[in-house]
């Protein structure tokens, strides 16, 4: 299927699989992008040694394009950056907008930047800063999310940027991408979608309490980092909404000291991130030192399979998911059953 994404990035079909933290690692990334979709490799929780040789791992796999994602606010975003145009990584894609200045010396080296945003006034910020692309989430979507409903905020960002939009939220089959077509994007993103595949290197048990759940079963919480978090609503999740201020604090503590052991950052560089996030989202300190709990929690069940001891972030679709398909079989199931789609549409 042709559109101005598979255009931009040389993929042969216009489905993303996100940068999902402690998710979206070598084998889901290549998994992807040899089934023709474009892989988002997630750096976030990685050393930048570790990113290189996880892009080495990649390469190694595949010699489809492929992308990775970093942290804008992050205060080695540039270093980063760096090691993606020197090991020829095709895309970099943002959860938070780039400075022009990080787009420009990206796109000078013919790398293809590809934000995500939740509001259409962003989506114009990061195009009029020479974005390629614009990734737009709208609150289906799994992990930090906002309010407006896909349906609603797609179109008002098709309608006010010039370049290709890919849809996210809510996407997980081929009657989506179809309908995401209609209303003008070049392509859709699914994170949930390929957690649960056979690829995604997340722990058997966790994907279980994934397909077990119901559309009801996923909630919006704020008690995990202060800001409106899509995840499935587990016991854990109710004692962090439970918690008081004290003890819940002391464990963020805790948090940020575990990640700058597992992610080599240090705590300067730790406190001047904070405080660019602080800005940037115009937080309290006291959300800033809950943001720890995120990717430490996260890693409990990504990684280690601790259910009772992490969260589990989830778009809405994981209430209508219900197998494990491959990255490829996954892909060629979603084009076969748009083609099938469009065709009926057409019929007379």
């Amino acid at each position: 299927m042709d559109t101005a994404l598979t255009r931009l990035v040389g993929v042969r079909h216009p489905i993303v699989q996100t940068g999902m933290g402690w998710v979206a690692g070598p084998r889901l990334v290549s998994a992807t992008a040899n089934a023709g979709g474009l892989g988002i490799l997630a750096s976030a929780t990685m050393t930048t040694d570790r990113l290189r040789e996880a892009i080495r791992e990649v390469t190694s796999r595949t010699t489809a394009p492929f992308g990775v994602n970093l942290r804008a606010d992050a205060s080695d975003a540039g270093e980063r950056a760096r090691i993606l145009i020197e090991e020829g990584v095709r895309v970099a894609s943002f959860a938070l907008a780039p400075s022009p200045e990080l787009i420009g010396t990206l796109k000078d080296a013919g790398v293809v930047v590809i934000p995500t945003v939740g509001a259409r006034r962003h989506a114009e910020k990061v195009a009029a800063w020479g974005a390629d692309a614009v990734i737009v989430q709208g609150g289906e979507g799994g992990g930090h999310t906002g309010e407006v409903a896909t349906t609603v905020l797609l179109p008002q960002v098709v309608d006010a940027v010039r370049i290709p939009v890919v849809a996210a939220g809510g996407f997980f089959d081929g009657r989506g991408l179809v309908a995401a077509l209609a209303y003008g994007a070049a392509g859709v993103a699914m994170g949930t979608r390929f957690l649960l595949t056979s690829d995604s290197t997340v722990p058997d048990a966790v994907k279980a309490r994934y397909l077990t759940a119901s559309v009801r079963d996923v909630t919006v919480t704020r008690a995990v980092d202060g800001l409106p978090h899509r995840m499935l609503r587990t016991d854990l999740v109710d004692s962090l909404e439970n918690s008081g201020r004290t003890r819940t604090l002391l464990r963020a503590m805790n948090h940020a000291a575990r990640f700058r052991k597992l992610s080599g950052i240090n705590w300067p560089t730790m406190l001047r991130d904070g405080l660019a996030l602080k800005h940037g989202k115009n937080l309290s300190w006291s959300q800033v030192l809950l943001a720890a709990n995120t990717p430490m929690l996260l890693r409990a069940s990504m990684v280690d399979g601790r259910t009772d001891l992490g969260v589990m972030a989830s778009g809405q679709v994981a209430g209508v998911i219900d197998d494990l398909p491959t990255c490829a079989e996954l892909i060629d199931r979603i084009m076969k059953e748009a083609e099938e789609t469009r065709e009926r549409l057409t019929a007379p």
